[in-house]
């Protein structure tokens, strides 16, 4: 039973946010504020609706343990159908009602034992706990090319897609290649006039059932109480296959980088066929996943080009080899500035330090979830969350029980304030850097995993290691007010 009652904001209603209103409701704590930016919940699914727009990985795996969905329409779920899902989830657990919608947080600062937050509506609010759930991928990256304001159509980044966009006939140029870019490439094609891809850098792509529906009788096979855990632990056994192919350098991680050689090759064209070809091994960026791109790509009516863009001009983009190439629509899909999590928030913590000193050599965190000198502030798939090898949908439930377990303590009248040491950040940090020239991701490419400094921002770590890292609190590792 619960002794006193910890007033938590929340701050993020996507997969991390809607985890940790559940895992708060389910423990009792019920005095909680879920602030979200958007105008929906969804997180990354909301901000993120551009056509073609698909999970990268199987949905019987993108799902919560809490709230598994046996009824995906597809084995690569779409968009807006995750963002249901992630909706649904806060609805049926009972979360609508702590959710505030369309709010910034500007700022958060720590004083006297609590946090003082501030919302752009010019609010003011206060708790005892500081939960930052903000994701990564909602900071567009936006290049200033020169021209830009003399161009004549319209210009557009993905994750800020205008649904009134008509691309219907349509001379598109899209700007990056990464799943983004991909994925709108194969869905416009068919419609535009032309579609011409500035692809500076190709990366590798796997060629999967991405459109395949899912089978009305697997639905209701998965919808079965006895079945559906087991389908839920075999997503993670599988988790655990992606894992060992990036952590390690084993016959499976040869096997997959054969693969996307082999495929390749469907391209017939052999100068295209070199256009395509990535100068680093699979695997090393963020794998991207397509049913159609190889196809795609050898229509007559697309163009990829394998170098950047250096400016607009009144009618189109000027490539790097200087030659001018009409459009009518560009879509910059140029990623994130993925290593802002809580920015532009103003945040600042003990004795006045604010997020940006504690980061001024990059993100940094202790297990993903406390960071020195923010006192009663965690952090859920913050620093060196497992973007490119385990679930989130885990790591975030992972990460929000052991939340819950400090705030239980704090219910039962142990501390009154608690924040993570320098050097159990420290000894954490050194980890990670001695176990990551193993991975995949360090095998020579230059991809939005590094920060600033030069440091992958990723776990390269098993889900085991995690679990142990995250099963229980470690006081140890912590400095404690009462």
């Amino acid at each position: 039973m619960v002794e006193r009652q910890p007033r938590v904001i929340v701050i993020g209603a996507g997969i991390a946010g809607v985890t940790t209103g559940v895992m708060l409701k389910r423990a009792g704590f019920d005095d909680f504020r879920i602030i979200e930016k958007a105008p929906r919940v969804g997180g990354v699914w909301e901000w993120n609706r551009y056509p073609g727009i698909a999970c990268d990985v199987p949905s019987q795996i993108y799902q919560f343990s809490f709230n598994p969905n046996p009824r995906w329409s597809r084995v690569f779920a779409g968009g807006e159908e995750i963002r249901e899902y992630i909706e649904d989830t806060a609805t049926s657990c009972g979360l609508d009602p702590h959710i505030s919608l369309g709010l910034q947080v500007e700022s958060a600062q720590y004083q006297d034992g609590r946090w003082r937050v501030r919302t752009s509506d010019g609010a003011e609010d206060w708790c005892d706990f500081l939960v930052a759930a903000t994701g990564l991928l909602h900071h567009p990256l936006v290049p200033d090319f020169p021209g830009r304001e003399s161009f004549t159509g319209q210009v557009v980044h993905s994750a800020r897609w205008d649904p009134s966009i008509e691309t219907a006939g349509k001379r598109i140029a899209i700007i990056g290649n990464g799943s983004t870019g991909v994925q709108l490439l194969s869905a416009l094609r068919d419609s535009a006039a032309g579609v011409t891809l500035y692809s500076r850098h190709p990366q590798w792509v796997i060629k999967a059932p991405t459109h395949l529906k899912q089978n009305p009788m697997l639905s209701k096979l998965l919808g079965a109480p006895v079945i559906a855990p087991a389908a839920y632990k075999a997503g993670l056994f599988a988790s655990g296959i992606l894992a060992d192919v990036t952590l390690n350098p084993t016959w499976r991680r040869r096997a997959v980088q054969k693969l996307a050689r082999f495929q390749l090759r469907q391209v017939r064209d052999e100068v295209l066929r070199e256009t395509l070809r990535p100068d680093y091994e699979p695997l090393c960026k963020r794998q991207v996943i397509s049913g159609s791109y190889h196809h795609a790509v050898q229509q007559p009516d697309v163009t990829v080009l394998r170098q950047g863009v250096r400016g607009f001009t009144p009618d189109g983009l000027i490539g790097e080899d200087g030659v001018e190439r009409s459009a009518d629509l560009v879509i910059l899909a140029t990623g994130f500035k993925t290593h802002n999590y809580m920015r532009p928030m103003e945040l600042v913590g003990r004795d006045g330090v604010t997020i940006d000193d504690a980061w001024a050599d990059g993100p940094r965190a202790y297990r993903m979830s406390a960071i020195p000198k923010f006192p009663n502030l965690f952090t859920v798939l913050g620093p060196n969350s497992p973007t490119g090898s385990i679930s989130l949908q885990y790591t975030s439930e992972l990460t929000a029980r052991w939340i819950v377990q400090w705030l239980e303590r704090w219910a039962a009248g142990e501390y009154q304030t608690v924040e993570v040491t320098e050097r159990a950040t420290d000894e954490f940090n050194d980890a990670v850097r001695e176990a990551m020239p193993d991975t995949v991701w360090a095998t020579g490419c230059n991809s939005w995993y590094f920060t600033e400094g030069g440091s992958i921002d990723l776990w390269p770590f098993t889900r085991r290691t995690m679990r142990a890292m995250l099963s229980k609190p470690e006081p140890e590792h912590f400095e404690f007010t009462h």
